[in-house]
């Protein structure tokens, strides 16, 4: 039994590999909202995985480091890729040279967890890749939702801070409640805000708001989140 379940945590990791990579090959090709949405979806998947893994006690090193890898690429290339081409048309050396250090900070957030000896059961130390890449993916969502030609003057001044902000973050000691701390947070009201928040999205959807709505929700748990952690 233990077997199948880490078959089936390693295939939603695949899974979220394979939405990286597609969202990279949508954004080379211009379907920036699509490419948005295969990261997100790629963020789901590796929250399920992890979720199948830990709690069928189903982990391994194997499942870790795969896990990782994958990450690096859907949450560290994919939304470097999908940022950089949506917004600049040409060649700008020293927004790629910020883009790398993003990247880099990404795998080294990814190596710091992957060699820890005793990692915190209810949250991460740095601000997780996941969120980080969703952040950046829902941002681009805002405004390629919309069609829009010409990009208002703010948004590569803001993407820049933004990209500097995760930069920092993910590096720094702040912690970030994981999904075990999250559910401890609500405790009993846990389906509750699942069941709230599964609304919340399909409204967002329906009225055509899903970036704006998944951007706020994402910087609500980057700003608050560090201060309900307990311990």
């Amino acid at each position: 039994m233990g077997k199948s379940f880490s078959f089936m945590a390693n295939l939603l990791t695949g899974l979220s590999l394979f939405c990286g990579f597609f969202s990279t090959i949508l954004s080379l090709g211009g379907h920036f909202t699509f490419s948005s949405y295969a990261i997100m979806l790629s963020v789901v998947l590796d929250g399920l995985d992890g979720q199948i893994a830990r709690k069928n006690k189903s982990s391994s090193d194997f499942g870790k480091e795969f896990d990782s890898l994958v990450d690096v690429v859907s949450f560290g290339i994919a939304p470097v890729l999908l940022g950089y081409t949506f917004i600049y048309s040409r060649f700008h050396l020293l927004v790629a040279a910020g883009l790398f250090i993003y990247l880099l900070s990404a795998i080294i957030r990814l190596a710091r967890y992957n060699i820890a000896k005793q990692p915190e059961n209810n949250c991460f130390t740095g601000l997780p890749t996941t969120v980080s890449g969703g952040i950046l993916a829902s941002f681009v969502l805002i405004f390629s939702s919309k069609g829009d030609v010409v990009l208002p003057k703010f948004v590569p001044v803001t993407s820049a801070g933004l990209v500097l902000l995760l930069t920092y973050l993910m590096v720094s000691r702040i912690r970030y409640l994981n999904l075990n701390g999250l559910k401890l947070l609500f405790g009993s009201k846990v389906k509750l805000a699942i069941l709230v928040l599964f609304i919340l999205l399909s409204l967002a959807l329906y009225w055509d708001k899903i970036g704006v709505t998944l951007f706020c929700i994402s910087l609500i748990y980057l700003i608050f989140s560090p201060f309900v952690v307990k311990g």
